[in-house]
């Protein structure tokens, strides 16, 4: 039996089947471009992401099942009838809605998402950003008025156009703002508040089962499984028991916490209830989760203004932590998340002196990125133990310096992937599980553990953070 998985995340879409001994591998990988028009709108090109997805169907060959992940909450608008699409993908960092979402806010609305989706007022869901849409495209206005207007994730336009099925799942539905958790269905009252029309989104269906028949180079091949790629990674580390938890550092840094079959709604902590997965025909599983927005974005960021050549210079420091030091950065480069929720916050550097050079910064950036993780972390396991140690994945867990300051703010044994597609993996194996094959996962990790005697000073931090909230 043959299986692929499609990741399709901010940067790139790839396309992974398994080797005979059941490790995932990369058949074909395309990225697309980044569109920044205004300050905070950030964008891709639907055509670009779904041509790119055929390109890696095509590379991929005959299979027998695939499995599909997104991007979350990055959404739409497209036609009904000629599947074209109205609007750029408005990404997850896009931030547009900023000032509406103020006014809700002042208008004391969070109460009603927080109640019914379970999730603060944030440009970072969807509902917003369908609300704009529908309030801005003209195009997506007189698609409303021929009854032929869509709305939805990415999921939901790559199924349409794909295999004619208008469905998202429950995981990605769960990223909009515009579901309510405890029933799982489209929430009125919430589409109501944000101006999204009901009637114009995808039906909500489990992550896994029939999600229709692809036509490729190669024959046809049945999509089985839908999913957001956090979620994906999840069930890719092989996380199924209460507290297990991992961080996926990629763009941004995000951390999934499984709380079984009950949800565990703490929203005075920062943390997100969601859905974990729903495989066919069983309960839904929840988890708890937490997002640092910036993360390998921030080292990027740091490369592109010459503060490194290569990634080599960034994996090691001599002397003591930049923290030790008193230089801080807060990379609330795109606002701050999990457990602060404050979107218009921006990155700060706290502590500069003449004698701080383009080392001592990217240490900084790093250890930014680990201590925004370590106060989601910290959160998570004050609602529900962490259950073993903290698994992580994605371009910033290959980091020795990066890891091993991770372990010592956090006091955890941290396991980065040595497989590192563990998103892929995750999306064969649900993939798979619609077809009646179980996977046997065994992800392999490496140990760090945290190094005795090191403490912190991480109230630094803290204020540094408390700097990066001011207006």
């Amino acid at each position: 039996m043959r299986l692929a998985g499609i990741d399709q995340g901010t940067t790139s879409t790839r396309v992974l089947t398994l080797t005979s001994d059941g490790v995932p591998q990369v058949v074909h990988s395309v990225q697309h471009r980044q569109f920044y028009p205004r300050e905070g709108w950030v964008e891709h090109d639907p055509e670009e992401l779904i041509a790119n997805i055929r390109a890696c169907i095509d590379a991929v060959g005959a299979v027998d099942a695939i499995g599909i992940d997104n991007q979350g909450e990055s959404c739409l608008a497209w036609d009904a009838v000629t599947k074209e699409a109205y609007t750029p993908v408005l990404v997850w960092q896009d931030s547009r809605t900023l000032a509406q979402i103020e006014a809700l806010r002042s208008d004391g609305f969070e109460a009603e998402t927080l109640a019914r989706a379970k999730l603060p007022l944030d440009p970072y869901f969807s509902a917003s950003k369908l609300g704009w849409i529908v309030e801005n495209n003209n195009a997506a206005q007189d698609a409303r008025r021929r009854g032929t207007l869509r709305l939805g994730t990415t999921d939901a336009f790559f199924l349409d156009r794909l295999t004619g099925r208008f469905v998202t799942d429950v995981t990605t539905a769960s990223r909009t703002s515009l579901m309510n958790l405890e029933r799982l269905e489209w929430d009125e009252t919430l589409c109501d508040l944000f101006g999204v029309p009901m009637e114009c989104l995808p039906r909500i269906v489990p992550t896994t089962g029939d999600f229709g028949t692809l036509e490729t180079a190669h024959g046809k091949a049945p999509i089985t499984a839908s999913v957001v790629d956090q979620q994906a990674a999840l069930y890719g580390f092989g996380c199924r028991e209460k507290g297990d938890a991992k961080i996926t550092f990629g763009t941004g840094a995000f951390a999934l916490m499984v709380t079984g079959s009950k949800m565990v709604n703490r929203p005075e902590m920062g943390l997100l209830p969601t859905l974990a997965w729903q495989l066919e025909g069983q309960d839904p599983v929840f988890a708890l989760d937490g997002g640092v927005y910036t993360a390998s974005a921030a080292l990027n960021w740091a490369k592109s203004l010459g503060l490194f050549t290569d990634f080599e210079q960034a994996n090691r420091f001599e002397g003591p932590s930049a923290l030790e030091r008193g230089l801080i950065f807060v990379p609330a480069l795109a606002g701050l998340g999990c457990p602060h929720w404050v979107p218009e916050a921006r990155g700060v550097w706290v502590g500069l002196s003449i004698d701080h050079g383009p080392q001592q910064l990217v240490q900084s950036i790093l250890e930014g990125v680990a201590l925004r993780a370590a106060e989601v972390i910290g959160a998570m396991d004050s609602c529900i133990p962490l259950n073993g140690p903290l698994q992580i994945d994605g371009g910033m867990s290959k980091n020795p310096y990066f890891t091993q300051f991770l372990a010592n703010v956090t006091g955890c044994e941290v396991r980065p992937a040595i497989m590192p597609e563990l998103t892929g993996l995750g999306t064969i194996a649900l993939a798979a599980t619609a077809i009646g094959s179980e996977l046997n996962i065994k992800s392999q990790f490496s140990s760090i553990q945290p190094e005795d005697g090191v403490s912190l000073p991480t109230e630094r931090f803290h204020r540094a953070v408390a700097v990066s909230k001011a207006p």
